[in-house]
């Protein structure tokens, strides 16, 4: 299992859009989400892959590429894809980004992925609805784990990534349900007097125990 941190394996997989050598080379410089869902033709995952359709956008603003997965072969995604399409209301002839056949479940067990509570009529076990977002220097930034059950939810998604974006270059943290724009908190590796160069405007709230770690400052451009 890939941990926060680690290098995201460098695999190679086919996929609705054709073969990929290896992982790395189809991220580039850019950032990325693996989101796997549990199969193709299902009601929950359609509603997801369809909502991700309509958030490319968005994702696409930021610099993400995507990629999904399940354990289906590729022509049952490409059929799969049009109904996704049709859910989404959009009148494009293939999905904006390519689902991964993971039918031998290798990259589903490498990855941690399976849901031991969930299996195929045929008592395969099925995937989880993972999330994993892999910067552009190919570390595992977040990874977040649902069983199959349970659709997610693609805006805190988008709300991550702005916070991961913005806190790997600035020195702060993103407090509680921050959203972009809110203000953040400097972070407690910044000394007093570098915060006061750093963040001019910061405010240190009083709290009872009198320390001062309590931060807040407007978000860096």
């Amino acid at each position: 299992m890939v941990k926060l941190g680690d290098v995201f394996p460098n695999f190679s997989a086919d996929t609705s859009e054709g073969k990929i050598e290896k992982f790395h080379d189809w991220i580039g410089s850019s950032w990325a989400i693996l989101f796997s869902h549990p199969a193709d033709y299902t009601p929950v995952c359609t509603t997801e892959l369809a909502r991700v359709v309509n958030l490319e956008p968005e994702f696409k603003r930021r610099d993400v590429k995507l990629i999904a997965l399940s354990c289906d072969d590729v022509t049952s995604h490409i059929g799969w894809g049009k109904d996704v399409l049709e859910y989404a209301g959009c009148s494009a002839s293939k999905l904006p980004y390519p689902i991964i056949a993971d039918e031998k479940r290798e990259l589903a067990v490498e990855l941690g992925m399976i849901d031991p509570d969930e299996k195929t009529k045929e008592g395969l076990p099925l995937t989880a609805r993972a999330v994993f977002i892999i910067g552009p220097d190919k570390k595992l930034k977040l990874s977040i784990l649902y069983p199959a059950t349970t659709g997610r939810n693609f805006n805190e998604i988008l709300r991550v990534i702005d916070s991961l974006q913005l806190t790997a270059t600035r020195k702060v943290a993103t407090p509680v349900d921050w959203q972009n724009g809110d203000k953040c908190m400097v972070i407690p590796s910044v000394s007093k007097e570098e915060a006061e160069q750093l963040f001019p405007d910061h405010e240190v709230r009083t709290l009872p125990s009198g320390k001062e770690y309590l931060r807040l400052t407007t978000q860096p451009k």
